[in-house]
């Protein structure tokens, strides 16, 4: 059952600041065997792969490397009426993505050419879990991105495709498929074997192990981020429907029994009649087990004494999903700051996010939204500066460069500037 804390007590307080940690993924105790398999990888390329997906998963991939054609080939197996529900949903993430697109800038100031040059990563990784359960969905949030900003070369990592994520796959826009998961999938993608080129970027959600291979080899290829547990924030007023706020708090308690299902809310008589509505509607639910966990162990409500300290929680905990359903849902969000994606008013559930809105759904998590944003096609670019001076230019300017350059001590920098002018 959801545990309510009253504003104004110290459990609310100490409830609060628990959740400033909430999610911090135990990295250091899977740490020394993620650098096992790393550096198997890494060392003996696909031999490496294909014994620990023997030791991990008992079968051996084959092949391991699917081609575009052999994706759009498997992915034929799919029903049809599943295939036009993916096909919908991705037409609708890559309009909205094609509204990231940034072409760069150019302009002259006193005779000096400077701008910025946008180009994509030649190479993308998406990892797409396989464990618990699988999820067409991450496929197209995660691809549709890449393929949108131009990126040639998009490899999904999944380890043993099934007729849905291939569809999705093809229907996405992906070039090729590594039939692999976890720790060593991520190794495969970062340093390449003699099946898998590099790439250049990897990103999209999974277990504990590719968590702490995705942060391992930051710097030898790029990451999106490092996910943790997926929550839920719902701020309700006295007019929301406790039916509507159970429903939406239960559609992130169904992910994983470490998913967080939080609430605040301005009235305590609505925190109770929600929190009662979440176990009535958890008697039925096809996860339950799951979910109950989640509650369980993960299910906050906090009462708050009006709408500015609710929105205050609410900056504070920089939720992952943010849902708004109160009277006026915009004039709240002004007072918001960090949230990885905010649903309006009571008509917007946190599942059209999850599926057809628009929006990648791979979001910050743990509060890492005060720091970071949604996947999206900057993710998938690298940017270039671009300076280019005329003669006059940098004849006009070499007071300022060379008193700059010997103020600091670095004399070969201002012969550089003499030379031109000199």
């Amino acid at each position: 059952m959801l545990t309510i804390h009253l504003r104004g007590t110290e459990a609310y307080d100490r409830a609060l600041a628990s959740l400033a940690h909430r999610g911090d993924a135990d990295l250091a105790r899977v740490e020394p065997d993620v650098r096992v398999i790393l550096e198997a990888v890494r060392t003996r390329g696909d031999a490496a792969v294909h014994e620990l997906t023997e030791k991990f998963e008992q079968r051996r991939a084959s092949p391991l490397v699917w081609s575009r054609d052999q994706i759009v080939e498997g992915a034929k197996a799919f029903s049809a009426e599943g295939t036009k529900l993916l096909q919908e949903a991705a037409d609708r993430i890559r309009r909205y993505h094609e509204r990231q697109i940034d072409r760069g800038f150019r302009y002259e100031e006193d005779g000096i050419v400077l701008g910025q040059r946008v180009r994509a990563a030649k190479a993308a990784g998406v990892y797409a879990p396989g464990g618990k359960a699988r999820y067409p969905s991450s496929v197209l949030m995660t691809a549709v991105p890449a393929v949108v900003a131009g990126v040639p070369r998009v490899v999904l990592a999944t380890p043993r495709p099934t007729p849905e994520i291939l569809a999705a796959a093809a229907i996405a826009g992906v070039h090729e498929l590594l039939d692999a998961g976890g720790a060593q999938a991520i190794a495969a993608l970062a340093y390449g074997t003699e099946s898998v080129a590099r790439v250049d970027k990897i990103v999209g959600p999974g277990n504990l192990y590719v968590a702490c291979a995705k942060r391992l080899v930051f710097g030898v290829v790029d990451i999106d981020g490092i996910a943790g547990p997926s929550e839920i924030l719902v701020v309700a007023d006295d007019h929301a429907s406790a039916r509507v706020v159970a429903a939406d708090l239960l559609s992130q308690a169904e992910h994983d029994e470490d998913a967080y299902a939080l609430l605040v809310t301005t009235s305590e008589a609505k925190a109770r009649e929600i929190a009662d509505e979440v176990q009535r509607q958890l008697a039925d639910l096809p996860r339950r087990a799951v979910a109950e966990v989640s509650v369980r162990d993960h299910g906050l409500c906090f009462v708050a004494g009006d709408l500015e300290e609710a929105g205050r929680v609410a900056d504070v905990l920089a939720a992952e999903h943010l849902s708004l359903q109160v009277r006026e849902p915009e004039a709240l969000l002004d007072r918001i700051g960090a949230a990885g994606a905010a649903f309006l008013g009571d008509h917007t559930p946190e599942a059209a996010g999850d599926y057809a809105a628009g929006p990648s759904h791979v979001l910050p998590t743990g509060g890492a939204a005060r720091f970071s944003s949604p996947l999206g096609v900057y993710d998938f670019v690298v940017r270039t500066s671009i300076i280019g001076y005329s003669r006059d230019a940098i004849a006009k300017q070499t007071p300022l460069l060379t008193g700059l350059a010997r103020m600091e001590g670095l004399e070969a920098h201002a012969r550089a500037v003499e030379a031109r002018t000199g």
